[in-house]
């Protein structure tokens, strides 16, 4: 059933609050609660920070709204709190990486097939082979430092094979810039496919960048940095396609819808029955966010809500397994490269071309995502199997 935006008014600000016991919640457990409750705290995590940076950027440069965005800031930094603290102390960082990809792929594959704009679509598929590829590094990674099985993370909904090789996905800026949708014409839920993807990519290049330096393994300091500059590519892809000339109102109004449909996303797949009450507390939290924000716009901008907001939230995202869907993309598209903002067969890159010589410089000593997955294969209980020896000893005789 869809929410009504408009007349649902959720909890007002000045009911909002918390206290450091209650925003410091049991973390999940590691393996005994499902893949999927992981991927919504992370992306929510991702949600929230990116209310915070985009609140920030616009008090900068709005000073009569920087009251009314440090209030209802502040209250999204305890969400954000709440929600991330949810995590639990015994994922590693390679761990929680495994995760983060788990995320781009499965949320980027529901979006992918829902979006209803064809060129955004492919935008979508396009950037999802490359998560797909990154989630295979990642797990030949977990298996060079310490034998790990990312399955046992992954549950068996996310495949661990090649996808576009994140050698050849390092561009050009020129060819990382795409067709941003038109405010006046896009359907909401391309509004609003658009900032749930950045918000995800964005949070993904800054744990990389956080983590990366933390390892020992020089392969793995040098695989962070690759991938997280394929994030700083993502995260430019996917702001670009948000049009530009939307106004710091119609932005801020948009976040918190955004934040409003992914808490309902949740809500609508959660099985942990404690963090779904979660879901519905910050559902309705925001909920109270998207009206004092509707407040000002009406006051402020004197034009019809109805112009940017939907009636009623779109179907959610879909919190399920798309292995069928990404294996055919994968099958498909891996080939593609983008020229521009339009995407070309592989054989229509010329020598001279600016992405490939991006990508020549860039890989001229090496690439660190080859190295790490040289004759790896994932296969199922890594952990618990004996590795095969070298060479097997023939009996005499035999």
């Amino acid at each position: 059933m869809g929410l009504d935006i408009l007349k649902e008014k959720g909890i007002p600000l000045d009911k909002q609050e918390f206290t450091w016991r209650d925003m410091v919640r049991v973390p999940t457990s590691k393996l005994d609660d499902d893949a999927f409750t992981r991927v919504r705290i992370v992306l929510m995590n991702g949600i929230e920070s990116e209310a915070g940076r985009f609140s920030h950027s616009c008090a900068r440069m709005n000073k009569d709204l920087q009251l009314a965005l440090a209030r209802v800031r502040r209250i999204e930094q305890h969400q954000q709190t709440m929600v991330n603290w949810l995590l639990p102390s015994d994922l590693s960082p390679l761990e929680t990486t495994l995760a983060f990809e788990q995320v781009a792929i499965e949320v980027t594959a529901s979006v992918a097939q829902h979006e209803p704009d064809p060129y955004l679509a492919q935008v979508y598929r396009f950037g999802l082979l490359e998560d797909f590829d990154h989630m295979y590094r990642y797990s030949a990674l977990f298996d060079r430092v310490g034998g790990g099985d990312a399955n046992n993370i992954l549950q068996n909904y996310t495949d661990i094979l090649p996808g576009r090789p994140t050698s050849v996905e390092h561009r050009a800026p020129e060819d990382d810039l795409r067709k941003h949708y038109d405010r006046t014409k896009a359907a909401p839920i391309t509004k609003l496919n658009a900032l749930t993807i950045m918000a995800g990519e964005n949070q993904t290049h800054d744990y990389y960048m956080t983590i990366g330096p933390m390892f020992a393994d020089p392969v793995a300091r040098q695989l962070y940095a690759e991938i997280a500059s394929i994030e700083e590519q993502h995260v430019t892809q996917y702001e670009s396609i948000i049009d530009p000339t939307e106004g710091w109102m119609e932005k801020w109004l948009m976040h918190e819808a955004g934040e409003v449909y992914n808490y309902f996303s949740c809500l609508q797949y959660e099985t942990n029955p404690k963090i779904k009450a979660i879901w519905e507390r910050f559902l309705n939290y925001e909920l109270g966010h998207l009206h004092y924000v509707m407040d000002i716009f009406k006051r402020t901008q004197k034009r019809d809500l109805a112009e940017i907001l939907p009636a009623t939230l779109p179907e959610p995202i879909e919190y399920r397994q798309h292995r069928e869907f990404v294996r055919k993309v994968l099958k498909e598209e891996v080939d593609l490269r983008a020229r521009g903002a339009d995407f070309i067969d592989k054989s229509e890159e010329g020598p001279d071309s600016p992405s490939v010589l991006y990508r020549k410089k860039m890989n001229s000593e090496g690439s660190p995502s080859d190295t790490v997955s040289a004759g790896y294969k994932w296969n199922a209980g890594t952990e618990l199997a004996e590795k095969t020896p070298p060479a097997t000893l023939t009996r005499k005789g035999a």
